[in-house]
């Protein structure tokens, strides 16, 4: 699944397209530690976190992530955003609790995978 297609599947609002939304989205990763984000989080993964900051964008992109998804509510302030979409970083928000919103994309990337397997 693409960036674009999970946007398309309006699960959290947009706040910031990125520059590529056909990156492949590998795995959900989720982690509100930015730390532990920094060392763990896997390239393409979409990052569900409720930390809603500068240094979430830089971590993001240090990381490679597809995208930043903040949940609970969380949302970046006005810079923030205007910086994630300066520096091409796409980031959705949703009022959905962490689990929750991972748990949609895992199960979204799972029918994905077993579909172009040929298991559905």
């Amino acid at each position: 699944m693409t960036v674009k297609e999970l946007m398309d599947r309006n699960l959290a609002e947009v706040v910031s397209a990125g520059e590529d939304p056909d990156r492949e989205i590998t795995k959900v990763f989720c982690c509100d530690l930015l730390s532990i984000a920094m060392g763990r989080a896997p390239a393409g993964c979409a990052w569900v976190t409720v930390m809603a900051n500068m240094n979430t964008l830089a971590v993001a992109s240090l990381a490679d992530a597809a995208c930043i998804i903040l949940a609970e509510g969380a949302r970046l302030d006005e810079n923030a955003a205007e910086k994630a979409k300066t520096q091409g970083i796409a980031v959705l928000a949703s009022e959905q609790p962490v689990f929750d919103l991972a748990l949609a994309i895992y199960e979204l990337l799972k029918k994905e995978k077993q579909e172009k397997e040929g298991m559905v």
